[in-house]
């Protein structure tokens, strides 16, 4: 059931300026999600009020906010931060 990741290049440029350690945990939880994106135990949930993004996954204090389509198995990732940041 595995799914097709793209990163936009916003994310990829906000992914790359963070430090080694979190590009490592952010890039586990990116393959978790491409694997099983329905797994309970990854933190992902509905932003109801995001023009950009339809669901966030949580990895510590960083956020990860993405768009699914389910008939294509495509998992767009849309913006990379820490959750002070990812919402403005």
């Amino acid at each position: 059931m595995s799914y097709y990741v793209e990163i936009t290049k916003k994310a990829q440029k906000q992914l790359l300026s963070l430090p080694d350690t979190t590009q490592a945990r952010l890039a586990e939880a990116i393959g978790l999600l491409a694997h099983n994106p329905f797994q309970l135990n990854l933190n992902v949930k509905i932003l109801s009020n995001d023009k950009e993004a339809k669901y966030r996954l949580r990895v510590g204090n960083y956020r990860i906010k993405f768009n699914r389509n389910d008939s294509k198995k495509v998992i767009s990732i849309i913006k990379i931060g820490h959750r002070k940041d990812i919402y403005k």
